[in-house]
């Protein structure tokens, strides 16, 4: 069990890494969220097992669905911005302050 808890740390760490460092790549961010969200996924799947309950799952396949609804509002997003300024740079975003 311990394995996969250290498991999860390490992708926690890759995200916030991806979310805090590389903050003008948007792709880079949205993947970095999508690890965050398998970190906790794993976490809650992990103590599941260990807990013997059947929440920790329920809740794993709950965060599966928003994470894939967020992927796919992001992609949309990231394609209709880049369809506007023709670049993806998290930088053009201040532009769109009106």
């Amino acid at each position: 069990m311990f394995k996969y808890l250290i498991l999860s740390l390490f992708l926690v760490i890759i995200s916030m890494f991806g979310l805090f460092i590389m903050r003008k790549h948007l792709i880079i961010m949205l993947i970095s969220l999508e690890l965050l969200l398998l970190a906790c996924n794993i976490n809650f799947v992990m103590f599941s097992i260990f807990l013997d309950d059947i929440i920790g799952q329920v809740y794993c396949f709950l965060l599966y669905t928003i994470g894939a609804a967020e992927s796919a509002i992001g992609l949309a997003l990231i394609i209709a911005f880049y369809r506007v300024r023709g670049s993806i740079s998290a930088e053009l975003i201040k532009h769109l302050k009106g």
